[in-house]
């Protein structure tokens, strides 16, 4: 397995086709982001993180700085957290979340947040339950946060 920076990628367009096919409604519109040239008008400063097996994409997720909390003294965010159905099982996408959280750590960050509406899938990677709010969608969510200092 690898992990890379997408942005930093020369076949760009080949993993974007790959993560428009994921069976998530997410994928799609992190797939239009992306096509439309609108990730980081959208999302801010970041990045987007990709683990690959050869050419197949096993999973995916982002460090930015905005994401659907409209909060900006709540930041990096990690977002879009995905695997692939045949990979999972592996804890690939907690392998892609420290990856993250390192970049975070390395960026000068000491905090890193995601939100959810997922409730134990975090917290075994070390996140914290914070509180919940409405999204900028007017849907409730989880925030989670974790300390990588």
């Amino acid at each position: 397995m690898v992990i890379s920076d997408f942005f930093k990628s020369n076949q760009q367009k080949k993993w974007t086709a790959k993560i428009r096919k994921c069976d998530w409604g997410a994928a799609s519109f992190l797939a239009d982001l992306l096509e439309q040239n609108k990730f980081h008008k959208t999302l801010g400063k970041g990045s987007l993180f990709i683990m690959t097996d050869g050419d197949e994409l096993v999973s995916f997720c982002t460090l930015t700085q905005k994401d659907c909390i409209d909060d900006d003294t709540l930041f990096p965010w990690i977002g879009f957290v995905f695997t692939a159905a045949e990979y999972r099982g592996h804890r690939y996408s907690g392998e892609l979340i420290d990856y993250a959280c390192e970049k975070a750590k390395k960026d000068g960050y000491k905090t890193v947040y995601i939100a959810t509406d997922h409730i134990g899938l975090y917290e075994k990677y070390g996140f914290s339950y914070s509180e919940s709010r409405t999204d900028i969608y007017n849907e409730e969510s989880r925030i989670y946060f974790k300390e990588i200092n």
